[in-house]
């Protein structure tokens, strides 16, 4: 059976890093058919002008979306959302952190019949670098969010989410910034969705290499946990 995988790239302000990892998205072999979405979230580093000269470029591998204001992750990821047309989406970020060389391994079990979606961990990967207060805050808010959905992550705040599509495009997703990442979880959970982690490779970046994650996402992911326990 043929399949297509759907790769979902939010952006914003990644003019130093966009341009490689399209580069390094669309050289991955993964034996099937491969859509690549660019959706930048009103971006003001140049980044537009990039994706603009992309576009231009009339590949019809990859397609190219555009906030007018800026809206956070998870808006820019539900636009994304509504134009996938693979068997199978992934999220990518757009900041090098994340090796597209994991995609093989990573699509494997749904191709496989063996889940519904997978997870990339950090964690279960040896020799990666983290900053410590990152480190500390993923442990708690996996915890926790395992805690309320029985799930056993080790890491729920993974860019990494491999998802079969349809199951995606029955979820309502309502999380504007990083509260995606427990609501998509959350919501999964509650689907009785068959949830696989595999160990991914990872780059982390610091706060001076452009870190757009604080305390407030910290603090609001707490709060979506708790919240899309009970609510879709």
């Amino acid at each position: 059976m043929a399949h297509k995988l759907s790769v979902v790239i939010p952006i914003y302000n990644e003019i130093t890093t966009l341009e490689e990892i399209l580069r390094q998205v669309k050289a991955v072999d993964i034996g099937m058919e491969k859509e690549i979405l660019l959706v930048d979230d009103c971006s003001t580093d140049g980044s537009r002008e990039v994706l603009k000269k992309i576009e231009a470029s009339d590949d019809s591998q990859v397609h190219v979306f555009y906030h007018s204001v800026n809206r956070g992750k998870g808006a820019t990821l539900r636009t994304g959302f509504q134009h996938v047309t693979g068997d199978i989406t992934i999220i990518q970020d757009a900041d090098l952190e994340y090796d597209p060389q994991d995609y093989p391994k990573l699509i494997q079990p749904i191709l496989d019949g063996d889940a519904d979606a997978v997870y990339g961990s950090r964690f279960l990967a040896s020799r990666q670098h983290f900053l410590l207060r990152s480190f500390i805050a993923n442990k708690v808010l996996t915890s926790l969010s395992n805690l309320f959905t029985q799930l056993n992550l080790t890491d729920m705040e993974t860019c990494y989410k491999v998802i079969k599509t349809s199951i995606l495009k029955e979820i309502p997703l309502r999380s504007d910034r990083f509260g995606f990442e427990p609501e998509i979880t959350a919501k999964l959970a509650r689907r009785k969705c068959r949830v696989v982690e595999l160990p991914i490779a990872y780059h982390g970046r610091d706060y001076h290499e452009g870190k757009s994650v604080n305390w407030k996402d910290g603090i609001a992911a707490i709060f979506h946990i708790i919240r899309f326990r009970f609510k879709d």
